[in-house]
């Protein structure tokens, strides 16, 4: 069987960044509904279509088509009084939207000064190319649940 639209892939896979570096060993399969349901890079997505089981890819994914480039402006200095008296760099909190932005977001804290948190909105993997490498080792029809709600039900999938 092909992978086509309403199609559930299952993949063995590793992403490493382009000096080799490993960023996921992949250690659980993936599997996703495939046909722009967003369950994988739509650039991963394109490639995989009308692959089939034992077929090997290795996919450059640039950071528009991953987790988009950085950007510094959603990198800022904040009064340490914000925050609670136990915090630590690389923790991670959400920030609800403010009159003007359009989004709400998760931030991590890279750095405490004393009387200052530097916070950073953007994904750790923003403005990082990276190799996606894969190997399909399942494809199925999807259930007409699994094409209702838009995702994979069952094993390595989402439970209701």
């Amino acid at each position: 069987m092909l992978i086509a639209r309403n199609t559930v892939v299952t993949l063995n896979y590793s992403v490493r960044d382009t000096e080799g570096a490993s960023i996921d060993e992949g250690t659980n399969p993936l599997v996703y509904l495939h046909g722009g349901y967003g369950g994988i890079f739509d650039r991963i997505e394109e490639e995989l279509q009308g692959k089939a089981v034992g077929d090997e890819l290795e996919i450059k994914l640039e950071p528009e088509d991953a987790f988009g480039e950085y950007d510094a402006d959603l990198v800022a200095i904040e009064p340490r009084q914000l925050f609670p008296e136990n915090i630590e760099v690389g923790m991670q909190f959400e920030r609800g939207a403010e009159d003007g932005e359009s989004e709400d977001g998760l931030f991590t804290i890279t750095d405490i000064a004393d009387d200052k948190v530097v916070v950073d909105g953007n994904h750790p993997l923003a403005g990082i190319s990276l190799l996606f490498s894969c190997t399909v080792t399942g494809v199925r029809v999807a259930t007409a649940e699994e094409i209702t709600h838009g995702h994979v039900h069952g094993e390595h999938g989402h439970h209701h």
